[in-house]
């Protein structure tokens, strides 16, 4: 269902939607998710510190490649206290073929924080969430929602498709300025969890039956190409340090083992600039990914 409020973006700006029309948008985001809301296994759980590693695992990569992962990262670590107290190798290790390791590091690391400052409970408070590391806004928000049903108005990709695609129908570069004041009066503060989980299923859809709105957001951005990227060599130097020949954990690598100079970095990488070798070395090491000391390189 496509509500129809719009007589041009000028006037969408101007005057806003009418009580009515967020009624129709509401009824139309809760009819969908009454038929086609999805079945994630981190929706069959309250459990805040799983729905932790979700919202992490789902930063700026798809369902589809998060599901699995998801899966095996949760029985390697099952509660806060397990991946806090892990090798980072084997975290990183089970975090492979997600992407931006960084932020499988800044899981375990808000892990140990968690233990540490918090007795080994996920905090509720929205403010404790963002001290986390690697936390922003929407995964702080998401968990509250998820977590503890507090709501608290967020963006992300899918809901911002799904309000641009009603509310701002012929206009481009809408700001989350314009977006936000909509995601308050429309949110279910009785139960933000499930109005959450059916904004992003509507907003998933809407994406794939019509040209994408999220890119008529002020705030979209294009992620860059992958392949040939100074992200793929810094994955590529964890991949050597993790023994992987693949996206799959190797049983024989024992975690944290592997002991290299710069030198060998750079022999193993032959087709990457030893130069970038050598400053992404040093880049991996000042974030915490490895330790170097007298010239010798390892997993931390």
């Amino acid at each position: 269902m496509r509500v129809d409020i719009s007589s041009g973006c000028e006037s969408d700006r101007a005057i806003g939607p009418s009580p009515e029309a967020l009624a129709d948008f509401q009824t139309a985001v809760t009819g969908h998710f009454r038929e086609h809301g999805r079945d994630l296994p981190w929706r069959r759980t309250r459990d805040p510190y799983l729905i932790l590693v979700s919202e992490m695992m789902l930063q700026q990569t798809q369902v589809a490649r998060v599901i699995d992962k998801y899966g095996l990262f949760t029985r390697l670590f099952p509660t806060v206290e397990s991946l806090a107290a892990a090798p980072t190798a084997d975290v990183l290790r089970a975090w492979q073929g997600l992407g931006y390791n960084r932020r499988g590091l800044n899981l375990q690391r808000s892990a140990k924080l968690i233990v540490s400052e918090y007795g080994g409970s996920v905090p509720s408070a929205f403010a404790d969430l963002l001290r986390l590391p690697g936390v922003g806004p929407a995964t702080a928000a998401a968990v509250c929602a998820f977590a503890f049903g507090i709501p608290v108005p967020f963006l992300e990709t899918n809901i911002r498709s799904a309000y641009i695609h009603h509310f701002f129908q012929e206009c481009s570069r809408v700001s989350d300025a314009e977006l936000l004041p909509l995601v308050e009066a429309t949110l279910d503060r009785d139960n933000p969890r499930d109005w959450y989980y059916a904004l992003m299923d509507y907003g998933a859809w809407l994406k794939k039956v019509y040209p994408n709105p999220s890119r008529r957001s002020k705030h979209g951005a294009t992620q860059s190409p992958f392949s040939g990227s100074h992200r793929q060599l810094r994955a590529e130097i964890l991949r050597v340090f993790l023994g992987l020949a693949n996206d799959e954990p190797r049983g024989d690598a024992a975690s944290g083992a592997t002991v290299l100079t710069a030198d060998d970095v750079v022999g193993l990488l032959p087709e990457w600039d030893a130069e970038e070798v050598r400053a992404a070395l040093d880049e991996l090491t000042r974030e915490g990914f490895l330790s170097g000391l007298e010239g010798l390189y390892r997993l931390r």
